[in-house]
């Protein structure tokens, strides 16, 4: 099969690798339909994580089952599926209360590679979730978005508490942030502050629900939520970039007994002791268990209660993928949809 592997910071290609196989009666093998370049693989390609030798890349994607060990049993070939970059069991004490993406049997499905034409998925009855039919192309990209980056930015307004009558802000706008503005809409925020400085994601940002659009960062930024907040700060802040920047901007931006959901990565952050003692600031956040959330959003996308595929702006080929990651990394595109 053809699939994406990266050799070394900037280099990216599409090479003819082996065809998964079942290898456990848990697994499942996917036809990948969609496939796509996440923010976090930057990393490596920006030389900011080491790349170890030749590497696999992709960790969201949607599909169709062809083939399931012995030891499935909700998941059956022919059905379209979605996934989450981690496999779970969803049976364990961590996946019962809600954190598949800690589960004691987790494998992460970016080291398998599923910027691919195939993928195995191991733990399969645990970690895909079948969508109601086989969707039309025009639904593909919102499933896709489910995978990874709704997930998450659901996961970040959920670990800030957000809900009706707050005041949210949201710090990054890439695809995780601009769905981290649609999850807040949805859950009820009152007002939503977008923190952006690029007018297409302002664009898209505000057609999810954000009611506010502050272009400074760091302390600048700051003020300009306190402006808005009669000097209190949000009720809710939604980080979603990983810097030490991004991090205290959303710490100083929360209220005194408000809440911060971190889903960025997390790159050389360090926090504060007895500035973070004395805000009395919540902090949630980390990979999100995007499992958790996979049959409600299946739901509103099945039934077009959301549009979260709209992040999608570029779609190329999978043989494309090099200049996929190169838009990205260039911000000439929010987030790169592959067709294998």
């Amino acid at each position: 099969m053809r699939g994406v592997v990266m050799h070394a910071p900037g280099d990216v290609r599409v090479e003819t690798r082996e065809d998964p196989r079942i290898l456990l009666p848990t697994d499942a093998i996917i036809r990948v339909s969609a496939t796509c370049v996440c923010g976090s693989d930057l990393w490596p390609y920006r030389g900011v994580e080491p790349v170890k030798g030749p590497s696999p890349m992709g960790h969201e994607y949607v599909g169709i089952v062809e083939e399931v060990g012995g030891e499935v049993r909700t998941i059956r070939p022919g059905q379209f599926v979605v996934g989450s970059f981690f496999a779970s069991d969803n049976t364990c004490p961590i996946c019962r209360a809600g954190y598949q993406s800690s589960c004691v049997h987790r494998e992460p499905v970016g080291g398998l590679g599923a910027q691919a034409e195939h993928l195995r998925v191991p733990l399969a009855d645990g970690t895909l979730v079948a969508t109601p039919d086989i969707p039309s192309d025009d639904l593909i990209p919102g499933f896709l978005a489910a995978s990874d980056v709704l997930g998450t930015g659901w996961f970040g307004a959920v670990a800030a508490e957000v809900g009706p009558g707050k005041t949210v802000a949201v710090v990054g706008d890439g695809a995780v942030g601009l769905l981290a503005v649609l999850a807040a809409k949805r859950l009820g925020a009152e007002r939503i502050i977008a923190m952006s400085r690029h007018e297409p994601r302002q664009k898209l940002a505000a057609d999810y629900g954000a009611t506010h659009i502050v272009t400074e960062r760091g302390d600048e930024g700051v003020a300009r939520i306190k402006d808005l907040t009669d000097g209190l700060g949000a009720h809710s802040v939604i980080e979603a970039v990983g810097t030490q920047e991004s991090m205290m901007q959303a710490i100083r931006a929360t209220r005194a007994g408000g809440h911060v959901g971190y889903v960025g990565v997390a790159h050389d952050v360090e926090l504060p002791g007895e500035e973070l003692f004395f805000s009395h600031v919540h902090l949630h956040g980390g990979p999100a268990p995007v499992r958790r959330f996979l049959p409600e959003l299946i739901d509103l996308i099945a039934t077009q209660q959301i549009d979260p595929g709209k992040v999608f702006d570029l779609t190329l080929p999978l043989d494309e993928a090099a200049e996929g990651y190169r838009a990205m990394d260039e911000r000439r595109a929010i987030k790169v949809l592959l067709n294998p």
